[in-house]
């Protein structure tokens, strides 16, 4: 008899994912040290992993539930446009003030910039565009795509014009990376992820319900527009702190999300964001360790797992096009 994981139970998948994100890291963490560099490497790459952890939960989880809100399936927040928003922001500050200005911002003036803006844009566009009793998601979305779009023109527009040498320095700010994170703003995202979590722990079943469809949700009970309401906000908090913090990364989110729905056969949103979240630490652990390791910080995580994601996602499109 051959052996396929499809044929393991969902809860043998999750421990295998887990496992396999544990050795991965620890195959990250401890090649290479030794009496002499432990001090220094250990806490910096220990730092990363943590910044990782945050990174897969924010993205792992938001993305599972916004294709269940959504009902689409090729659709994950950045669509939003808050992407395009943070890079805006950055490119503002530049634009205006120089690269000198961003260079001092880096810290905690930076993040809670970027984070109050995407999530107080959010936040008016869900009670513009949502709140409202006769528009829906599809409004929302339609809304928050031409809004991006209107972010990352601006952007371009401003970064056109833009000192080569200031352009040179935004650059790092456009790409996702792990290696110079802020400790004190990296504790205060897990914090806040972990009270995402006490907020949202008891949602899972209502995801369950969502994911009938929001007819079937109304019938069966659950109040539909509260709970799609909560589900965005939290989303925009938790894209909002993992973009401040690490850099967008634009296809991970579609990539670990059909990844954990093909792989998890139930239907429960519990198995499938954990199967999410852990997806999303094995790619980044081993996307940083191509990085660091192969390509010797020539390039950044974002960019290979935007070259996988984006294959993907061509190859669900030509799926749901034969469909």
């Amino acid at each position: 008899m051959k052996f396929s994981v499809f044929h393991l139970s969902d809860r043998s998948k999750l421990v295998w994912l887990a496992v396999l994100s544990i050795v991965a890291a620890a195959f990250f963490v401890f090649p290479g040290l030794n009496a002499d560099n432990i001090g220094f490497f250990l806490p910096r790459r220990l730092e990363k992993i943590v910044a990782i952890l945050v990174s897969a939960w924010c993205i792992g989880y938001t993305a599972i539930t916004f294709q269940t809100i959504t009902g689409n399936r090729i659709l994950t927040p950045s669509v939003m446009g808050l992407d395009s928003l943070y890079l805006f922001i950055q490119t503002v500050i530049v634009f205006f003030f120089g690269s000198g200005k961003l260079e001092m911002m880096t810290g905690t003036g930076n993040f809670f910039l970027s984070i109050g803006f995407m999530i107080g844009a959010s936040c008016i566009l869900f009670l513009t565009f949502f709140g409202k009793e006769r528009r829906g998601v599809s409004f929302l979305l339609l809304a928050g795509l031409i809004i991006g779009a209107l972010f990352m023109s601006l952007a371009t527009f401003m970064q056109v014009m833009m000192d080569p040498n200031e352009f040179l320095f935004l650059q790092g700010k456009m790409f996702a990376s792990f290696n110079n994170i802020n400790v004190s703003l990296l504790w205060l995202c897990v914090v806040i992820c972990l009270a995402t979590i006490g907020i949202t722990w008891r949602d899972y079943r209502e995801y369950d319900v969502l994911s009938l469809g929001p007819e079937q949700a109304i019938n069966l009970g659950l109040s539909y527009r509260t709970t799609v309401l909560k589900s965005l906000i939290v989303t925009a908090v938790l894209v909002s702190i993992s973009t401040a913090l690490t850099g967008p990364i634009t296809f991970l989110g579609i990539l670990i999300a059909n990844l954990s729905r093909q792989l998890i056969s139930s239907f429960h949103h519990t198995g499938m964001v954990m199967g999410s979240v852990l997806l999303g630490c094995l790619f980044l652990v081993t996307g940083q360790w191509l990085v660091e390791r192969v390509f010797f910080l020539s390039t950044t995580v974002s960019v290979i797992i935007n070259f996988i994601g984006g294959l993907y996602f061509i190859y669900l499109i030509l799926k749901e096009a034969k469909a």
